[in-house]
């Protein structure tokens, strides 16, 4: 779709252009402004918490329009509408572009971006339930923070539809490939790379940035997204797939269970 090339080039394009969002996203916060009845925080909080494009927005949002009296840094949703307000959230972040308009010339590549998203969403779920477990009171921290864990890979398959599907080509004909080393050789650098590069530009809070990054997983929150996720991509394959039995090992031992509990707790929710 664009003819960009290399890092800095596409954090710059990625930084001032839209982000868009999926058509249920819309709609669904179109139904809920339509009907003064359901219009709260909390419900405006469940539709934006299934979409990872509409949460990186809002949160990318409050963060460039941050006030100088503010010092903490905003990460929960919930509390990003409290303080930005519904009317100016829905004047200042509309839910569009629409990633299914902007994919029609590019049938092929919505499927799989799709996918990501679903992805994306259950690794939120996991890792929410084991922070709740944990008695982490900050839950909704680890839940965004798997939820926007892949949103670089997402916002790429929006973006560079033909060069994320020639990246799924080149793994699927030799699964032994890295999807780092993939990725560098189609797009010059990999995901990973653009994902810290975006959350530095857009000024994402630090927690959420050491939360993302699989390379600090020796800490309790950063080992349950690391966790969920790995689940996630896995059980995407299928409740078969030869590498669950090392996932509910790793986490029975964050959760100081058995594999077997945690496999029974996963395949009940």
């Amino acid at each position: 779709m664009q003819d960009i090339k290399g890092l800095k080039n596409w954090v710059e394009y990625l930084s001032r252009s839209e982000l868009p969002v999926l058509k249920q996203t819309a709609r669904e916060l179109a139904v809920l402004r339509a009907d003064e009845k359901k219009l709260t925080v909390l419900a405006i909080t469940g539709v934006i918490a299934r979409d990872p494009m509409m949460t990186v927005k809002l949160l990318r949002y409050l963060q460039q329009h941050k006030r100088k009296v503010q010092t903490a840094e905003v990460i929960q949703v919930e509390q990003a509408l409290l303080m930005l307000g519904i009317e100016p959230f829905f004047n200042n972040i509309a839910p569009q572009p629409l990633v299914e308009d902007m994919l029609k010339a590019h049938v092929a590549a919505l499927a799989p971006l799709l996918r990501v998203v679903h992805r994306s969403h259950r690794a939120s779920q996991y890792a929410m339930q084991w922070a709740v477990q944990l008695r982490d009171l900050h839950y909704e921290e680890v839940r965004i923070a798997a939820l926007l864990h892949d949103i670089s890979e997402i916002l790429m398959c929006c973006f560079a539809p033909d060069e994320m599907q020639q990246i799924r080509a080149i793994q699927q004909n030799d699964k032994a490939l890295r999807s780092q080393h993939v990725q560098q050789q189609v797009l010059g650098f990999s995901l990973a790379e653009l994902q810290r590069e975006l959350a530095i530009q857009w000024g994402l809070p630090q927690l959420l940035l050491n939360l993302m990054n699989d390379a600090s997983n020796h800490q309790q929150r950063e080992r349950n997204v690391t966790l969920a996720i790995n689940l996630a991509r896995h059980s995407a394959n299928g409740w078969d797939d030869a590498a669950l039995p090392d996932d509910y090992k790793d986490i029975g031992e964050l959760l100081h269970i058995t594999a077997h509990e945690a496999m029974e707790q996963i395949r009940d929710t």
